[in-house]
Order: structure tokens, then sequence, then C-alpha cells
């Protein structure tokens, strides 16, 4: 059975991948998916505050729900305590968490504008720094919500995974960094959705390296984003439901032919956003 479809059980202070929930008496519940780009739900007091790995990183919302994402590369065991009362000093609840390894192919690309692979020319590479400015400050918002409290949807109605989350990029047969996107191909100016609700925190076309670009805050910094889109149709700071149309599906920026690269980060980790369709917030324990 492939891990990321397990659920969860209770072990011995620890939890591993094959039971629905994860929870105790002490209120603090949790859910996910524990693998490599994968991600953890949980139920808390109001507010409390989130530790991970011993770095408080978050914050539970009004209704106690929080996320923590597990990037590509994270440790076999992740701790996660929460402090009730929104302070170090009130009541504790902990886990450790047991993460299973990813799967991850490598890929080859070629066709590419030599430009977009290894770019070289100064001005090029002043615009890209402009444009990394920009987009660190899109993925740095911290909505205080929990919209992804109700999972995810495809962001396409009709689409083929052309390339997998995670996957390590050979382009025009150098190797690059690992791809932190799913790739869905899907014809010209087909509509993207949201896949949940959310606030657009960025949105632009014409990024050299994404074309057009929209990263939506799900809260908690759990945000998702929309490359290579042929015309974008929401703005900065405007609401969106889940499944408005935030934008066409395109071949802009670094791309060989029309698809949507969806991609995810929980704060600066980067996850794989279909590991969170369907799943929903733990209920209370």
């Amino acid at each position: 059975m492939n891990p990321s479809r397990r659920g969860l059980i209770l072990g011995a202070g620890a939890a591993s991948l094959a039971g629905p929930t994860l929870a105790q008496t002490d209120g603090l519940v949790l859910n996910g998916r524990f693998v490599q780009g994968g991600f953890a739900m949980g139920r808390a007091a109001p507010r409390a505050i989130v530790f991970v790995n011993g770095e408080a990183l978050t914050t539970a919302s009004a209704a106690g729900l929080f996320v923590v994402g597990f990037d590509r590369d994270a440790p076999p065991y992740v701790d996660i305590e929460v402090h009730a009362g929104n302070s170090v000093g009130g009541r504790v609840a902990r886990r450790t968490l047991t993460v299973a390894p990813g799967s991850f192919p490598s890929t080859r690309i070629n066709g590419l504008p030599q430009s977009t692979v290894e770019p070289s020319d100064p001005a090029l590479l002043a615009r890209i720094q402009q444009e990394i400015a920009l987009k660190t400050e899109g993925f740095a918002s911290r909505a205080d919500a929990d919209d992804f409290r109700s999972g995810f949807a495809w962001p396409l109605d009709a689409y083929r995974v052309t390339s997998r989350w995670g996957s390590q990029r050979v382009l025009n047969g150098t190797p690059a960094r690992p791809h932190y996107g799913i790739d869905l191909a899907a014809p010209a100016g087909s509509p993207i959705r949201a896949p949940a609700d959310g606030i657009v925190t960025f949105a632009r076309p014409g990024m050299h390296f994404e074309g057009g670009l929209t990263l939506i805050d799900h809260g908690q910094g759990l945000i998702t984003a929309y490359l290579h889109q042929s015309r974008i149709e929401v703005l900065p700071t405007q609401r969106v439901a889940r499944g408005t149309i935030i934008g066409r599906v395109g071949a802009t920026g670094r791309a060989t032919g029309p698809h949507l690269c969806w991609r995810m980060k929980w704060r600066d980790r980067n996850c794989d956003p279909s590991l969170l369709i369907g799943q929903n917030a733990p209920e209370n324990s």
C-alpha cells in the first residue's frame, strides 16, 4: 500500500501511517498524510501555540485548527507540541510523528530556452532577483484563517499528470533542483479553480520562470501557487471561494506546452498539494 494513502494509529508516544485519526485525552487530535511532502492537520485549544521540533512555528485558529507541512527532505520523526492558552506556561500536549520516505523519480526535459535554464544576461539576472523579492513577499503571508479545514479539490476539471511532485529535474541535460510542483497538462485556456477558500497574496503575469503566477493563502501560511497561466482572473487581496475561476491554463514562462504547475508551501517548506485532496481537519476527540 502507498504509505501516503494510509491513516494513523496511536503508538507508544508516536504516530505511524495506519489508522484514521490520532487522538488522546489531552485535547490534541491529528490526522493527515505523514510522508515527505505531506502534512498534519491538528485540532487543539483555540489559539494554542504550535511547536515543531522545538520551534514555535504557528498558532491554532480561533476554532483550534492548525496545519504543519513536511518538506521533501523531512526527517523520519517530527515532534509536534501545543501549548494551550497562547502561552508557553499553558497546558501542553505532545506527539511524535513517524514520517514515511517519499518516492521521487528523475525526469528529463529538453527543448527549453537556455535563458530559462542557465540565465547569464546581467539585465535578466537583475529582473529575476526583483521577481524573487516579489514572490518572497507573497509567500510571507500568514493569514489568520483555517481555510484548509475542509480539504482541497483538484484545480482543473480535466487534466493529465505529466510530472510528479518532488521529481529530480534534468533540464536541457543540466541537473536542476527538485521540481516542487505537480504538472497537470490540459488544453490552453482551461479554467483554473481555487481548490479551497483563501486570500490571493500575489497575482502577476509575465514572470520569467513562472509566467502568469498566482498565490493563495489558505491560512497560517499554507500557500498554493499556480504557474504558467495564459490569463489571471483575480487580484491581490481578493478573497476566493473553493471553485472560483482564478485563471486559465497556458504555456508562459519556463514551459514546453500548456499545463498548470501546481505548488504548495507551508511557511518555507515545499509540500505536495495533491496530498490534501479530500482531507478534512480532524473532529473533536
